[in-house]
């Protein structure tokens, strides 16, 4: 049974306010809009950003701690190779600067870069890289130092889209059995990574939880459009909510003023004739757009603006295409109101 776990409450002055985690082995995801402090709070684990508060990792104290002894492993979108070295030697560089022999280093180097299916690249130097190798490297590095939390920083956001997919999946295994704190702005991420969100928003955490609970209940706008619910802005009066492109939704929460609805796209139901039921929000609404990733079609759907989630045989069966009109429904009890500002 794996132990690891990492505690802390964090602060740093003007940009982080006590942000607390209590995690374990596994990947926590990081999110928030930008400005929200998410690279801050990973940079003061790593000791590269002076913090106030608590931390402390598989039982040790680390409040105080100099970077260069925390056992992190740093990963940004940026790689941060040295150009000087071949791929071995910047692949050895952590285990070197953590005390161990050339011929240790350089064992445990060429251990990583087998695992990542990079051994051929041994002998180039970074500039002769593909993006995708680049990053496969500056992960082998990371690791090869054995740490205690890996630290990944948007390591996906400037990669071909088929070239972060195969990363990610290669991955997985490894970023599983550590404790690993993952900055993103990609619900792909979340999705195919994540066991835990994290969400910030103005230095502040907002809301923390498994990926499940957090798509199924998100709190925040943020968390809410990047695990797929619908988020829309409107003026409430009572349980009647108006939204700015005039449609009127019903919710089962009163509530004055200007607020936030969200819904999950898989609440939403299509049907090419005005349906008959307990859902007392229909619309007759255009489709937009079709995304199809597996056994479910994502339909993009306006007015209003939002989406619904439907299995790949639905929509096929619904025949649902780019331009055709379809009757949107959603329950009232299946939404969610928030106070906005």
């Amino acid at each position: 049974m794996n132990a690891s776990r990492l505690t802390a409450t964090i602060g740093v002055p003007g940009v982080l306010h006590d942000v607390s985690l209590d995690v374990g082995a596994g990947v926590t995801a990081v999110v928030g809009p930008n400005g929200a402090g998410k690279t801050t709070l990973v940079r003061a684990i790593a000791g590269l950003v002076p913090a106030t508060g608590t931390l402390r990792v598989n039982g040790r104290e680390w409040s105080g701690v100099p970077a260069f002894r925390r056992a992190v492993g740093l990963l940004s979108q940026g790689s941060d190779l040295f150009p000087h070295l071949r791929v071995l030697d910047n692949v050895a560089f952590g285990p070197r600067s953590r005390g161990a022999g050339r011929a240790h280093a350089r064992r445990t180097s060429t251990e990583w870069l087998e695992r990542l299916g990079i051994a051929h690249l041994a002998q180039r130097y970074p500039n002769t890289l593909s993006g995708g190798e680049t990053q496969r490297v500056a992960i082998a590095r990371a690791l090869a130092i054995a740490p205690d939390v890996l630290v990944l920083d948007e390591p996906f956001a400037s990669l071909d889209v088929g070239v972060a997919e195969r990363l990610r999946h290669d991955l997985e295994p490894y970023l599983r059995e550590r404790i690993t704190l993952l900055v993103t702005h990609d619900p792909i991420d979340l999705f195919t990574l994540a066991d835990r969100v994290v969400s910030l928003e103005a230095g502040v955490c907002v809301e923390a939880g498994t990926v499940e609970k957090i798509a199924a209940d998100p709190v925040s706008t943020h968390a809410a459009r990047l695990t797929g619910a619908n988020v829309l802005r409107g003026y409430s009066d009572g349980t009647k909510v108006r939204l700015a492109s005039g449609e009127v939704i019903t919710t089962s929460t009163a509530h004055t003023g200007a607020v936030v609805v969200t819904f999950p796209a898989t609440a939403v139901t299509l049907s090419p004739d005005e349906p008959y039921g307990s859902a007392r929000n229909v619309w007759p609404t255009t489709v937009r757009g079709l995304t199809t990733r597996g056994h479910t079609t994502r339909v993009h759907l306006d007015p209003p603006t939002i989406t619904a989630d439907l299995t790949t045989g639905a929509a096929t069966e619904l025949r649902v295409a780019l331009g055709t009109t379809v009757f949107a429904a959603v329950k009232a009890t299946e939404i969610r109101v928030v106070g906005a500002t």
